[in-house]
C-alpha cells in the first residue's frame, strides 16, 4: 500500500475524529460548533494536499477518462 492508497483510506476516520473532537468542543467549551466548523475544511484540504504529494506522477487522478486517441491509431472518423 502506498503512501496516497493509505491516506486515501485514512481520510475517513481522520474526519470522524475531528467531527468527534469538535463536537466535545462545543459540548464543553463556550465555543460553539459554528465557531469550529472551519477546522473540518482544513483538515480535509490537508489530507487532499498530501494525498496528492505522495501520490507518483505517473499514475493518471482515479476517476479520470482516457485520453483521446491520437489520429491513425483507430477509433471513430
Amino acid at each position: 500500500m502506498n503512501g496516497a492508497t493509505f491516506l486515501q483510506a485514512a481520510r475517513g476516520p481522520v474526519l470522524l475524529i475531528t467531527l468527534g473532537v469538535l463536537l466535545a468542543i462545543h459540548q464543553n467549551t463556550t465555543w460553539g460548533f459554528e465557531q469550529t466548523f472551519p477546522i473540518l475544511i482544513i483538515v480535509f484540504g490537508l489530507m487532499k494536499l498530501l494525498e496528492r504529494a505522495t501520490s507518483s506522477s505517473d499514475e493518471p487522478p482515479t476517476g479520470a477518462p482516457p485520453p483521446p486517441p491520437m489520429p491513425g491509431q483507430g477509433g471513430l472518423r
